[in-house]
């Protein structure tokens, strides 16, 4: 393990693994190195680029600073680009897909951008999220129950059935997923006004002037792939390509071929 420190003083912890040009891997919700799908997506990538994967800030073996703020994890992915050498191009997945896009939005230097599923909803495909969402993961996390947090993020904000989270409370990964339910608040932050069954906002994405492929799973929900679509006309000269046969749950040996044209193309 390797450490950044980024502006706030917050210690990033990063694997490097692979040679050529730097690739930043942005985890979405709940996920880090340890846990989830950028490590072996890394393994997949390494033959032709320098891959980063690191812990987003409350995550694996990252520390955290209070008060958070989105830009703090702008300045995170900042601090990593310098560690790489002053430029790299950067992947996110769902609410890292919202992370990478805001990294871009502020200018950072960013080589190519490429985002899968930033799950936005955007028409009536499927209910908003609550207005009080945000608000109910707080009050959860401030009473020091992780597990209600993520029943609320599972059940309202990526609408998992039920049985299915009921389920998960008795699997070897819950433990786990205890540990980082705070950052759900994060996720969150990147995700306000953007997800209550409304048109994306005029001009949200205007300072991208990175060169951006935009991407979906062709068995996703029409939701995600509605928001994904719309997406890809709000970000300036975004390219919107479809993975098909996945979902949500994208598998990195079907992922690692597309970012390997796009970013070397």
């Amino acid at each position: 393990m390797s450490t950044v420190t980024s502006q706030d003083g917050t210690t990033i912890a990063y694997t490097r693994t692979g040679s050529g040009p730097a690739v930043i891997l942005v985890d979405g919700a709940m996920c880090h190195r340890g846990f989830g799908p950028a490590t072996p997506l890394a393994a997949e990538l390494a033959p032709h680029f320098t891959v980063y994967t690191y812990d987003r800030r409350g995550r694996g073996e990252s520390t955290d600073t209070a008060p958070f703020s989105i830009a703090r994890e702008v300045e995170d992915i900042a601090a990593l680009i310098k560690e790489a050498g002053g430029t790299a191009h950067v992947y996110g997945i769902s609410s890292g897909a919202a992370l990478a896009l805001e990294a871009a939005n502020a200018g950072l230097p960013i080589t190519k951008l490429a985002v899968y599923e930033f799950p936005l909803v955007v028409d009536d495909t499927r209910p908003p999220v609550p207005a009080d969402y945000a608000r109910r993961l707080e009050t959860a996390i401030a009473a020091g129950r992780p597990g209600a947090a993520i029943k609320t993020f599972m059940r309202e904000g990526v609408r998992v059935p039920a049985p299915v989270v009921f389920m998960m409370q008795f699997m070897p990964a819950w433990p786990k997923l205890k540990k980082v339910a705070p950052t759900l608040r994060y996720d969150a932050a990147l995700f306000d006004g953007l997800h209550d069954g409304t048109p994306l906002p005029e001009g949200r994405w205007a300072g991208v002037t990175t060169p951006t492929l935009v991407m979906d799973g062709g068995k996703s929900p029409a939701w995600i792939r509605n928001g994904v679509a719309a997406l890809a006309k709000a970000v300036p000269g975004a390219e919107h390509r479809t993975i098909e046969g996945q979902t949500h749950m994208l598998k990195p040996k079907a992922v690692a071929p597309v970012l390997v044209e796009y970013f070397t193309s």
